[in-house]
């Protein structure tokens, strides 16, 4: 739902329209309003409102007549509608509730009336919007979670097909051996992602604090994700301070936003580049990491997306596009109390920078 709710008023009688605009004035929301009946079913071509006022006794086309049209097409059937009707009895109300009418109010109407009955409509789109917002959600997650899947699934089947072939020279055995252990790197990241992402977001996981070494840490990143640079014919650099120093966080959690942050520039930087993780100390009492590649860079709209779960920058044929480790990471690193950023490398790509403060 938009900021500003939009209601639709739908009567042949300017002057009610008039009324409705006066009783429902202070409430912010946004009127319209369609003379006809059938000028209201040209206007929902164009836009679909919040909540539909519809009186019920209107030339041409009738208010019941309007509403069950609206009901019978997939695309406006979800919109609330109140009829505004100067009958009484109970069988003329049934018939207006049996042509899809969700709510009615008898005229005069009577703004307090008036006022409640909107507002029980609109929370009732609401709570409708944000199921559909939750399915779609679902669905990208799906979508994106088998898309991911596939890709190393598909590395370890070809390269163990291959394996079964006679002929092989060592070395060839041995290539397809550390590409099926990469395969198998990549989707236990992948499943270790959901499952701590799923902690993090229902407040059960714990921070487990322990002191670590934060060059050795480091250092230990770069060095198990070399593998896999090497595969794409990129350098990993590690640029540390001379003097490491300890430092108090959940070494499996920071450890993973470690890998997450190479794997995204491997994924990312063109052949033949180099991928930098550098740590540096900033007093009192904060470090700082970064992660710089030389990538297409991130556009600044979408820096602060990406952070998001199933957000994506830029697609690229061949690679994982997944949105997880990026949200995972800055689940992570606000679980830790720190924040992480993007800006653009010069002269192009990207650096993603870790602050962590009060650790020490």
């Amino acid at each position: 739902m938009q900021n500003q709710p939009t209601i639709l008023v739908i009567d042949d009688e300017p002057d009610n329209f008039d009324v409705v605009e006066t009783l429902l004035d202070g409430e912010n929301y946004c009127l319209y309003y369609a003379p006809s009946g059938r000028q209201a079913l040209e206007r929902l071509s164009s836009f679909q409102p919040d909540v539909i006022l519809l009186d019920i006794m209107m030339p041409d086309l009738d208010g019941m007549e309007v509403c069950r049209r609206i009901k019978a097409d997939p695309q406006w059937r979800v919109v609330p509608i109140i009829v505004v009707t100067a009958l009484t009895t109970k069988e003329d109300l049934a018939q207006c509730l049996a042509t899809g009418a969700d709510d009615f109010i008898s005229k005069p109407v009577n703004g307090v009336e008036l006022r409640a009955r909107v507002n029980s409509m609109l929370r009732i789109k609401q709570q409708y919007d944000n199921l559909q917002a939750l399915l779609k959600l679902r669905e990208d997650m799906v979508n994106m979670i088998v898309h991911d899947l596939r890709n190393p699934l598909a590395s370890i089947v070809l390269s163990a097909e291959i394996l079964q072939l006679s002929g092989l020279t060592a070395d060839k055995q041995q290539r397809k051996l550390e590409q099926i252990g990469i395969a198998v790197q990549q989707l236990q990241s992948l499943i270790d992602n959901l499952l701590l992402m799923a902690k993090l977001e229902s407040d059960k996981m714990i921070l487990n604090y322990t002191e670590i070494d934060l060059g050795q840490i480091c250092l230990s990143a770069v060095t198990d994700m070399e593998a896999i640079a090497t595969q794409r014919h990129l350098t990993l650099v590690s640029d540390l301070p001379e003097i490491s120093r300890i430092i108090k966080v959940d070494s499996a959690i920071f450890r993973r936003v470690l890998d997450n942050l190479l794997s995204n520039a491997i994924k990312f930087s063109p052949s033949h580049s180099q991928i930098i993780l550098k740590a540096e100390y900033l007093e009192p009492g904060i470090i700082k990491v970064q992660v710089m590649d030389y990538g297409r860079g991130v556009p600044e709209e979408l820096r602060q997306r990406i952070f998001e779960k199933y957000e994506v920058g830029s697609l690229m044929q061949e690679v994982s596009q997944i949105g997880l480790g990026l949200a995972f990471c800055k689940m992570a690193i606000e679980a830790h109390h720190g924040t992480i950023t993007v800006e653009e490398n010069h002269p192009q790509g990207s650096i993603f920078t870790v602050l962590l403060k009060d650790l020490f």
